[in-house]
């Protein structure tokens, strides 16, 4: 097995991949059972290269998870790799006013950064998505959150 670096901030790529919605996977863990909890999500901000602030349901059980253990993964999905980004979270707000439904303000001080790609592979095609209700609503919740995520990282 070969042996990866990793470092302590997001490459321009990464930064870029994250300046507007994204696919990711966020790891909390469960603080009884000891395991991982595992959310994909979308709205996600790196307001910088050393902090990535996100939005979830804030009766998820990934808010409650941080609560009593800060520490988390992001695994990103880039062209050609596969990154797991491991930070500490806060919990900034419980509800984000501006937004129509019940969300919270996580933010996440990236520690480490390494590539999690498999020797003799590289990712052919980054994943996509499709929203599943009315495309107008999605579009206007979408940018309302993703607003509230930069205006709370200024």
């Amino acid at each position: 097995m070969v042996a990866t670096k990793s470092v302590s901030s997001l490459n321009e790529l990464q930064y870029q991949l994250l300046q507007k919605e994204c696919y990711v996977v966020v790891n909390s863990v469960d603080p009884v059972a000891h395991t991982p909890y595992v959310n994909a999500i979308s709205w996600v901000y790196a307001p910088d290269v050393e902090t990535i602030v996100f939005a979830v349901d804030n009766r998820s059980k990934a808010v409650k998870n941080i609560e009593e253990n800060e520490h988390i993964s992001i695994t990103l999905i880039e062209d050609e790799t596969t990154s797991v980004i491991n930070g500490t979270a806060e919990i900034i707000d419980r509800q984000i006013d501006s937004v129509p439904i019940k969300l919270a303000l996580i933010k996440v001080h990236i520690n480490e950064i390494r590539d999690a790609m498999f020797y003799g592979a590289k990712i052919a095609q980054p994943p996509k998505y499709e929203k599943t209700y009315d495309p107008q609503a999605a579009a206007r919740l979408d940018k309302q959150v993703m607003d509230a995520l930069k205006r709370a990282s200024s």
